[in-house]
């Protein structure tokens, strides 16, 4: 009897180049493997929903997935419909909520980058979305930003003045993308969603930030999975016909 096997997907740098949409051949490669070798494809994000949709095809990603995860898995959807979800503000607690909040906000508001422009928390349903430059920047400016933090090191400097000032707070910081990291609670990376797809007899992850402090660093590193660390969309069509060809031969030998 063949083996159940699920293919996860990153999805920033891995199915797409940074807050870009999927490019038509990737998505037509993915899905002609999926069909040929009867396996069945996931997506996991760190942003929310909509995010995921504007860059994977809208609600047609629900076609195209079986399991779209966004949010490391909070929000979950399997064939087109919503699994149970949690939320960072009722693990937590409003009040702590809101000094860790202000407390982001004072700090952004004494550093002096390059450029600065809106949207510097995105509240989401699992996590909270930090970005010392602000998300509304433009794709240039994205560029900018990612080059000056490489060098400044301004996103790791501000995860260490958080996890000084709130100790007792039992949360992770992410790196993920140019621009910003990811808060939540320990246990709320993107390891959260295999939860959802434990009848698998494999589950093979692709991501690009699989070193420490990258957002796809526990999953990769995770037991339950069989990790792929690639470096962008067409590494990923790469490392996936190889392991299809991988799976072809223990399939003859069956």
């Amino acid at each position: 009897m063949s083996k159940k096997i699920i293919c996860l997907f990153d999805v920033d740098g891995t199915l797409t180049k940074p807050r870009l949409k999927i490019e038509p051949h990737v998505e037509k490669t993915l899905h002609e493997i999926s069909k040929k070798q009867q396996l069945d494809l996931a997506v996991v994000g760190g942003s929310d929903l909509e995010k995921v949709k504007e860059q994977l095809g809208g609600n047609e990603v629900f076609k195209k997935f079986k399991y779209v995860f966004s949010e490391n898995g909070l929000v979950a959807y399997k064939d087109g419909k919503q699994l149970p979800s949690e939320s960072i503000q009722n693990f937590i607690g409003e009040d702590s909520l809101q000094d860790f909040i202000n407390f982001c906000l004072r700090y952004i508001s004494e550093l002096k980058l390059p450029f600065k422009r809106g949207t510097f928390i995105e509240f989401r349903t699992g996590m909270i979305n930090v970005s010392p430059v602000g998300r509304n920047c433009s794709q240039k400016e994205r560029l900018q930003f990612y080059e000056y933090d490489k060098e400044h090191h301004v996103r790791e400097k501000f995860i260490q003045a958080l996890k000084k000032e709130f100790s007792d707070l039992a949360l992770t910081y992410s790196i993920g993308g140019q621009i910003s990291f990811d808060v939540f609670p320990i246990g709320w990376d993107k390891t959260y969603c295999l939860r959802h797809i434990d009848e698998y007899d494999e589950i093979h992850f692709f991501g690009d930030k699989t070193r420490e402090g990258g957002n796809d660093y526990e999953i990769y590193e995770s037991d339950l999975t069989v990790g792929h660390r690639v470096s962008g969309p067409e590494d990923t069509l790469e490392q996936l016909k190889v392991l299809c060809e991988v799976l072809d031969e223990k399939r003859s030998k069956e």
